[in-house]
C-alpha cells in the first residue's frame, strides 16, 4: 500500500481557455514549519492507495467542467483531486474548498461527489500483417472486452469497434446488455491485413462527435501502424481538438512474449515495439487519458477500476457568483484546499499518517451565459 513522500499542498490549477496558455498557482506552508508553537493544522485522512501508478508514462490532465446558469448566477465546477500517482483523493469536505472568482472568495459553497454515467467507444486491434500474432491478439481482445463489461453500470453505454486495415463497427451505443454480453464471443477470426491504427482512432473520434455526457475511447492496441493515411502528428492534433480522453491498454508486452516463443527470426520481432508503446503513451496523455502496459491478465480488474475512477468521479462545487451581472467578459476561477481553522494549506494524510501531496485539476476561466465548458486542466504543485 501507499507510502507517499511527505509534502503538503495548496492546490489550484489554472487553464486559459481559447489561448491554450496554462498557469500554475503555488503556495508554501514552510512558515508553519519554521515557526515553533504555531497552531497545528487539521488534517484529512484518506485510504491507503498503491505506492505506484497503474498507468505507464505520464497521465493526461482529467477534464474539468464549468456550468453557469445566468438566471440564478449559479456556477457549478466539476473537478478532480488526485494524489501524485493519479488516484482520486476522497474525504475532502466542503469547508476545505476555498473558491475564488476574479480573486473574490465565494460564500455558501456546496460540495458533493459525482459518480457519472459514461459512454465508451471500445476500439480493439483485431488482425494485421502477422498471422502468428492474430490468434493471440483475438484472445487478448476478448478478455479485455469482457472485463470492461464487468465495470459498466446500467446507465452506461458502450459501442464496440474492431480494426485492422479499417475500423469496423461491431455494436452501437444503443445495444442492450444481453447483446453486449455475447459480442466478444462473436468477433470472428482475425485476418492477415494492414493494421491502420491512426486511421482507426481518427474514425473512432468522429463516431463520438455529438455524444453527450462523460465519454471516452478505450483503445486496445499493440501500437503498430502499417499504412494509415493519417499521420501520427495529424492524429495528435485531432485528439487535442476533440477533448475526448483515450485510455490505452497496450498489448506490446504480449507481443514481446510472442517474440520469445517464436524467436528473433519472426517478421514482427524486427519492429520497434518500444517506440510503438511510446506512441500509445503520447496519444493517451495528449487526449487527457492514460496508457496501461498490460503485463498479465490478472491486472485487468485494477486497470479498469483505475480507468473508471479517473473518468467517472468528480467533486461537484456549486455557488452563487458574487458578481451581480449575468454576462460579461471571462471570469477567473481558483480553487485552494485549506484548513478552515487556520487558513493554512490543508494536510491530507493516508491511513498510515503520511502526508500526501495532492493536485487539483480545474479550469481557469468561464464565460457568463455559457451553459457548459469542458476542458483538460493541468495540476497545481505547491510542495512544502
Amino acid at each position: 500500500m501507499t507510502r507517499l513522500a511527505v509534502a503538503t499542498i495548496t492546490m489550484s490549477s489554472l487553464l486559459w481557455l481559447g489561448s491554450g496558455v496554462w498557469t500554475t498557482h503555488q503556495s508554501s506552508g514552510q512558515a508553519e514549519q519554521s515557526q515553533p508553537g504555531t497552531q497545528s493544522s487539521t488534517s484529512v485522512t484518506v485510504p491507503n492507495r498503491p505506492a505506484n501508478p497503474l498507468y505507464s508514462g505520464k497521465s493526461g490532465a482529467p477534464q474539468s467542467e464549468i456550468e453557469f446558469a445566468p438566471l440564478t448566477r449559479t456556477v457549478t465546477l466539476k473537478l478532480q483531486v488526485q494524489d501524485p500517482n493519479g488516484y482520486f483523493l476522497p474525504n475532502i469536505r466542503r469547508e476545505n474548498f476555498a473558491v475564488y472568482e476574479d480573486g473574490v472568495r465565494q460564500r455558501s459553497v456546496t460540495v458533493e461527489v459525482e459518480h457519472a454515467p459514461v459512454t465508451v467507444a471500445f476500439v480493439t486491434e483485431f488482425g494485421g500483417r502477422f498471422h502468428e500474432l492474430n490468434k493471440t491478439l483475438a484472445s487478448e481482445a476478448r478478455m479485455v472486452g469482457q472485463e470492461l463489461l464487468e465495470v459498466l453500470g446500467r446507465n452506461d453505454k458502450v459501442a464496440v469497434f474492431k480494426y485492422a486495415d479499417k475500423l469496423t463497427p461491431v455494436v452501437d451505443f444503443n445495444q442492450d446488455r444481453a447483446s453486449l454480453d455475447a459480442v466478444f464471443d462473436h468477433l470472428g477470426t482475425p485476418e492477415s491485413s494492414e493494421v491502420n491504427l491512426f486511421d482507426a482512432v481518427s474514425q473512432a473520434i468522429q463516431s463520438m462527435r455529438g455524444v453527450a455526457g462523460r465519454n471516452a475511447i478505450i483503445l486496445v492496441s499493440t501500437g503498430m501502424d502499417t499504412f494509415s493515411r493519417t499521420t501520427f502528428d495529424q492524429l495528435l492534433q485531432e485528439v487535442r481538438a476533440a477533448g475526448i480522453p483515450i485510455y490505452v491498454i497496450s498489448l506490446s508486452s504480449m507481443v514481446s512474449r510472442e517474440v520469445g516463443v517464436v524467436g528473433p527470426t519472426a517478421p514482427f520481432a524486427r519492429i520497434d515495439w518500444t517506440a510503438a508503446e511510446k506512441r500509445l503513451e503520447m496519444l493517451a496523455q495528449t487526449s487527457g487519458g492514460r496508457a496501461y502496459s498490460l503485463q498479465s491478465e490478472v491486472e485487468l480488474p485494477a486497470v479498469f477500476d483505475d480507468i473508471m475512477e479517473n473518468l467517472r468521479i468528480r467533486y461537484v462545487i456549486t455557488y452563487t457568483s458574487s458578481n451581480p451581472s449575468a454576462e460579461g467578459p471571462p471570469r477567473s476561477i481558483r480553487v485552494d484546499l485549506v484548513d478552515p481553522k487556520t487558513g493554512q494549506p490543508l494536510k491530507i494524510r493516508d491511513a498510515a499518517g503520511k502526508v500526501v501531496a495532492a493536485h487539483v485539476f480545474v479550469q481557469q476561466t468561464y464565460v457568463p451565459k455559457m451553459s457548459s465548458t469542458k476542458s483538460r486542466a493541468r495540476e497545481s504543485r505547491a510542495i512544502i
